[in-house]
């Protein structure tokens, strides 16, 4: 079974992770397991006239190691191998788009994230991904 675990920093994608921990357990093999965080992109325009794209590289780089370095630490504790991914797009569709393209059984990511307010109910990211993926979604609260 592969499973892309998408992950956002916030204590739903936490307990997500954990869900995909015991289902690892659950299951007779270790699944292949994708942890991926997508950070949204700066918008181009008048940003890239005053930085690189070299320096803002190294911020998508540095910002989404950090939103990934307690999710990597909580599956190694647990004893699970992963692949790390990092993109940089549309979250929802970056989500299924790479779960498509990895060829993954199965989503599981929290369902509000680290967004605006008003996804209180269930998240905006969380939703769309429904909507643009192909393969079963398993939203954590």
């Amino acid at each position: 079974m592969k499973i892309l675990l998408a992950v956002d920093g916030s204590d739903p994608a936490r307990r997500a992770t954990q869900r995909v921990i015991t289902l690892a357990g659950e299951l007779r093999q270790a699944p292949e397991l994708h942890l991926l965080t997508v950070h949204p992109a700066v918008p181009s325009g008048l940003v890239q006239r005053h930085i690189s794209q070299a320096s803002l590289d190294a911020y998508y780089r540095e910002e989404s190691e950090a939103v990934l370095r307690p999710f990597r630490e909580q599956l190694e504790a647990a004893g699970l191998a992963y692949t790390p991914h990092v993109l940089v797009g549309v979250p929802a569709e970056a989500i299924a788009h790479e779960a498509s393209r990895l060829n993954c059984d199965l989503i599981c990511m929290g369902t509000r994230g680290m967004g605006r307010v008003g996804d209180a109910i269930l998240g905006s990211v969380a939703r769309a991904t429904t909507h643009h993926a192909s393969v079963p979604v398993l939203l954590i609260k």
